[in-house]
């Protein structure tokens, strides 16, 4: 399996998600801010809701077996000792301030599904003495990483809450078979630096948004701005952002619905100026950047064609807000012009309505398209509201929880 990402919005053929399990029970209220949750998730309600999401993949993607569970490819990782070795030693050189390193060796010999529910919820039986916190923000696993045309960039956690994880999928990258096309096109981030995968969006196959946020530093930046143009792409812009939770990634504040259509919060994209600079290599070798004037005139200029930005929460400012918070600018396109988002986000709703999406709840699109093949008319375009009342607590709406391995490029 050749796995590429070409685009944001191209047809999705292959992604990885985690449906919540016991790890977002654990999460104890006093540690909730340490942990990066706002709020605390009811287990049982967020795993329905992330399974309904998971049935709207399935139904449209060409191949539905290919929604791949991240702790399923974990536990047939782990299963070479090669891969439990590379796991518990980069863990020992990442918590050098815990005893962990005198477990070595009784973590590589744990069976991997032990070693995996250490990872995830931070203890085990095999170990009644040690434990950590556990890993309730596997659930995002757009973070983890970012396939990009036919590399991959491995992230490095900006918080030591998500190291685990992080090195979980690092493991899987380097171990799992169904990255073997990628094993010669994978990008490191230098140690020093952070780069999370939900500030990095492909615009198309030359060009590379990177949020400069919260999360991914400026270093973070060059350090695959240079790797990256060293492939296919050809510019790699990035986007300063406020440094802030509220917009810890550009993908919770930008997100593309189409090849031609974005969703935008105001206040931060399309009334703010942001400091846009567009990185270029020469045919020398030599990168240059220059200043981009906004990022709508940027992506008009790069992909030589209008931009049409959608405003997140519609035109009231708190609504905006209010909307913004509950994930209504962080959409997922299954395809050029099909989203999914939370329905709870009704004015961002009301504003792909009026630029001709058809709103739909999940449960009227699962029914439409029971018991036929999914095919949509030429030029339709869907919307697809699903709940997400639990799901939005951990701060992430539908981009957030996919990392994309295959899609295609936008055929616009």
């Amino acid at each position: 399996m050749n796995l590429h990402v070409y685009s944001e919005t191209g047809t999705l053929e292959a992604v990885i998600v985690h449906t919540p399990g016991r790890e977002v029970s654990l999460v104890n209220p006093q540690l909730r801010e340490q942990l990066l949750f706002d709020d605390i998730i009811f287990e049982s309600n967020a795993r329905e809701e992330h399974l309904q999401m998971l049935q709207i993949f399935s139904k449209v993607m060409p191949q539905p077996d290919r929604v791949f569970e991240i702790c399923d490819l974990a536990l047939q990782t782990l299963d070479q000792e090669e891969a439990r070795i590379f796991f518990t030693d980069e863990l020992i050189r990442s918590l050098p301030e815990t005893s962990i390193r005198y477990l070595r060796r009784q973590l590589i010999e744990l069976e991997p599904a032990t070693l995996l529910e250490f990872i995830v919820t931070g203890s085990t039986k095999q170990l009644p003495n040690f434990s950590l916190d556990p890993a309730p923000n596997l659930l995002f696993t757009r973070d983890l990483a970012a396939v990009v045309t036919e590399c991959i960039i491995l992230s490095r956690a900006a918080k030591p809450a998500r190291v685990r994880e992080f090195l979980l999928m690092e493991t899987i990258a380097r171990f799992h078979p169904l990255f073997s096309s990628l094993k010669n096109n994978i990008i490191h981030i230098g140690k020093q630096d952070s780069v999370e995968g939900g500030d990095i969006l492909v615009a198309s196959p030359e060009i590379v948004l990177v949020g400069i946020s919260e999360r991914t530093t400026f270093s973070g930046l060059m350090s695959i701005a240079d790797k990256l143009l060293k492939h296919r792409t050809t510019h790699v812009v990035a986007v300063d952002l406020p440094k802030q939770r509220a917009s810890m990634h550009l993908d919770t504040i930008f997100t593309f619905a189409g090849p031609n259509e974005c969703i935008a919060f105001p206040p931060a994209i399309i009334d703010r100026t942001n400091n846009i600079s567009v990185f270029k290599q020469l045919d020398d070798g030599q990168i240059v950047v220059t200043q981009g004037q906004s990022l709508k005139r940027t992506l008009e200029e790069l992909l030589e064609r209008p931009m049409t930005f959608i405003p997140c929460g519609g035109k009231d400012p708190i609504t905006q807000f209010r909307e913004q918070w509950t994930d209504g600018a962080n959409v997922f396109a299954l395809a050029s012009g099909i989203v999914v988002g939370y329905e709870r986000n009704t004015e961002t709703f009301n504003q792909l309505a009026l630029h001709g999406y058809e709103v739909i709840h999940q449960n009227e699109f699962l029914q439409r398209w029971r018991d036929k093949p999914f095919k949509r008319e030429p030029g339709e375009k869907l919307a697809i509201a699903f709940q997400g009342n639990e799901l939005c607590r951990g701060r992430g709406g539908a981009r957030c929880m996919t990392l994309p391995i295959i899609r295609q490029e936008d055929a616009f």
